[in-house]
């Protein structure tokens, strides 16, 4: 808790949320209850997950709520805007019937549904959706390494190898990683601004919106270029950087969670079990020669996806589809296992449960969750 309420001081005393001394010391003070109360609440939710009152992990399931909800947002966003076309709907599904009932021409109005540029449109979902169901096939392609029992024999079995064998882990460590980085940079940039080492991070700059952004250092290179067309240095330099991100953090996470050649030649012995048509002291080279291109692979698709995202211009960042996919997919798994260890009478009670939470979790979002727990705590 202390922790969220420093995050949410340095942020507002930084600049994130405007200049401190223009929007004055009411307002700062607001925005830092406001972000503590959100952090707190979030931590609230976090603890009754992991304390058994519900299923899977709650900090990854709040990120994927987040997903969920921006997309939703700005497909079926109700809030009308004023535009130079005329006042229109955010969410781009209703300001695609809105557009067809109220102009003459149909086709002037479905090409400002696809291709408007001030709000969200067609041509965004519909790459969502494509990416969406890319990371699906990704998320679900593996490789069955045939395995055998030691005390049965004929009794053979496969133990998968995914292609993302790291999961969503590295997706949040990298988040993380240049986030906090990005963060501490301006930070710095705004105390220290013309020292050498300061400068080498990443030199600040706001814009014509007043949001700030690096120019310069390394900060400026892991951030994502504008324009590979105006700047393919930068480009080039941001996709080596975010490939070789990917691929260092899920080796780690993979050496960390126990999915390494040793870590599964282990599980493996004490179930009894080798490989199949292989001596019981190669496994560990044999288990190498999978997992170690699913690493490698790993990192490539996640860099390809985020990069496509950036290409079709997705509603939200692909890092974030592709982990929204990946915890969709293990709740998917959790479900059944939790299942298979349900009587009859149970799982017809776990099912309606399950998709219940299903179809409650993209109608409900996560400002109106917010909402409902700040009106209950007050």
């Amino acid at each position: 808790m202390l922790i969220t309420i420093g995050q949410a001081i340095v942020l507002v005393m930084t600049g994130t949320n405007g200049n401190p001394a223009e929007i004055g010391i009411g307002i700062c003070l607001l925005i830092i209850i406001q972000l503590s109360v959100a952090g707190f609440t979030i931590l609230l939710f976090d603890e009754l997950i992991e304390k058994g009152y519900a299923l899977g992990y709650g900090k990854i399931l709040f990120s994927a709520i987040t997903v969920c909800e921006t997309t939703l947002w700005q497909a079926c966003s109700p809030v009308t805007i004023n535009t130079k076309r005329g006042t229109e709907f955010e969410g781009s599904i209703i300001a695609l019937f809105h557009l067809l009932a109220t102009q003459h021409d149909k086709i002037q109005a479905l090409y400002d549904t696809f291709f408007r540029e001030d709000l969200p449109n067609l041509l965004n979902l519909l790459a969502t959706i494509i990416v969406f169901a890319i990371a699906i096939y990704l998320q679900s392609f593996h490789v069955d390494v045939p395995i055998k029992s030691v005390l049965y024999r004929g009794q053979i079995s496969s133990y998968p190898i995914r292609l993302l064998h790291a999961s969503y882990k590295p997706i949040i460590l990298h988040e993380a990683f240049v986030s906090n980085l990005l963060f501490i940079s301006k930070m710095l940039s705004i105390l220290f601004s013309g020292y050498f080492l300061i400068d080498l991070l990443g030199v600040w700059i706001d814009d014509e919106l007043q949001a700030s952004k690096p120019i310069s250092g390394f900060c400026y290179c892991i951030s994502p270029a504008v324009s590979f067309q105006t700047d393919p240095v930068h480009g080039m330099i941001y996709i080596v950087l975010l490939f070789s991100s990917y691929i260092y953090f899920s080796k780690m996470c993979v050496d960390a969670s126990g999915l390494s050649a040793n870590d599964v030649t282990k599980k493996l012995k004490e179930q009894q079990m080798v490989l199949h048509d292989h001596r019981e002291g190669t496994m560990i080279q044999e288990l190498n020669k999978y997992i170690s291109p699913a690493l490698v692979l790993c990192g490539f698709c996640i860099t390809a996806l985020s990069l496509l995202a950036d290409l079709l211009g997705t509603i939200v960042e692909d890092p974030h589809i592709l982990f929204f996919v990946m915890v969709i997919y293990q709740y998917f798994e959790i479900c059944l296992e939790e299942q298979n260890k349900l009587t009859s009478m149970e799982t017809v009670l776990f099912q309606g449960t399950f998709f219940t939470t299903c179809w409650l979790i993209p109608l409900f979002s996560f400002r109106l969750i917010y909402v409902c727990v700040f009106i209950y705590i007050i």
